[in-house]
């Protein structure tokens, strides 16, 4: 342990940390993304210039890269109160009236996984994010009729991981969309060194270099993997986390070399023994590996997309000369 240099201290840092939370506070806290940040800095500082609403913004990207973090650092920019949903969660017309019509002016209407939005729900959303106004239907039957109410200027900031499935109409009413892309190994490793400040433990950077190129690109993965690091730290090393650590964490965990998990090498190799190497489709794919479509599709088959092992065909994925190498290390035990 004596050997290893750059040690982190844990000894918290008032100006870091304002509360016991890994997620960042402001952009100066925020690793990573510097193009988004760097231009929403000049959004934002435009919109409050002019003292007006940011205009609506758009996050999209795997999961785990910060999405809500954004949102939540957006609103703080803004000097806004931030009110946040879900889509599954607004299941009527009458939910979503609900909270539009309890924002004040500026405030930041966050709704997550907004590509689950009922499309007669969202329908509502357009009028309200173009025209600030609400039509709202009273009565029944030939009575009813229509009262349209105005609506303080307001930001919605939308999120998905899979913004292809966002309606037209909607997507195009988002006037700031923003791309959430993969994060570098030496990104994440600044993630998890400010992270361990916060969690009080001592981590060598080396160590944090190494979690960081198996995170699989995404912060909430490094956070996790830098958390189970700590408990075996905590029962070999005093607390102190060494690439030694590191590496015996993640073998246990199952997670290899280039960050695969048990379920990527599992679809690899079904993929391979099963279907010949593919192709074969999403659905397929699903069921030889006794996971939701979901799943595959959002969490699983991004990384692998990125990395290099499969790829997409018409006819559907397959796997790529990389990935029948890697799989053939890690079961020859040079990949692990």
């Amino acid at each position: 342990m004596e050997d290893q240099k750059d040690l982190v201290s844990g000894d918290f840092q008032e100006e870091d940390i304002q509360e016991y939370s890994l997620r960042p506070q402001h952009f100066k806290e925020f690793v990573g993304q510097v193009e988004m940040k760097d231009n929403l800095d000049v959004f934002i500082a435009s919109a409050r210039k002019r003292k007006e609403a940011l205009d609506h913004v758009l996050l999209y990207g795997p999961p785990g890269l910060g999405k809500t973090t954004m949102a939540n650092i957006i609103a703080r920019e803004m000097g806004s109160s931030i009110r946040s949903t879900s889509g599954p969660v607004i299941e009527k017309q009458g939910d979503l009236a609900a909270i539009l019509t309890s924002l004040e002016p500026n405030h930041v209407l966050f709704i997550d996984e907004i590509h689950r939005m009922n499309r007669v729900i969202e329908e509502v959303l357009y009028a309200a994010m173009e025209d600030y106004s609400l039509d709202i239907m009273i009565g029944q039957g030939p009575s009813a009729r229509t009262i349209k109410l105005d609506l303080p200027r307001f930001t919605l900031i939308g999120a998905t991981t899979r913004s292809g499935l966002l309606s037209t109409p909607l997507r195009e009413r988002f006037g700031i969309p923003l791309h959430f892309d993969y994060y570098e190994p030496d990104e994440l490793k600044e993630i998890i060194v400010r992270s361990a400040v916060i969690l009080d433990v001592e981590i060598f950077e080396e160590a944090a270099l190494e979690i960081g190129s198996r995170a699989r690109g995404t912060p909430r993965i490094a956070n996790r993997l830098l958390k189970r690091a700590r408990d075996f730290a905590d029962m070999k090393t005093e607390g102190v986390i060494t690439t030694e650590i590191v590496n015996e964490t993640l073998t246990r965990l199952g997670i290899d070399s280039y960050g695969l998990d048990k379920l990527d090498r599992k679809l690899l190799k079904q993929i391979i023994e099963i279907h010949d190497g593919g192709p074969v489709g999403l659905s397929t794919i699903a069921a030889t590996v006794s996971e939701e479509t979901d799943t595959i599709e959002e969490v699983v088959e991004p990384f692998l997309l990125k990395s290099g092992m499969i790829r997409r065909t018409p006819r559907g994925r397959v796997v790529t000369e990389k990935g029948y190498q890697h799989l053939e290390d890690f079961e020859n035990g040079v990949a692990v």
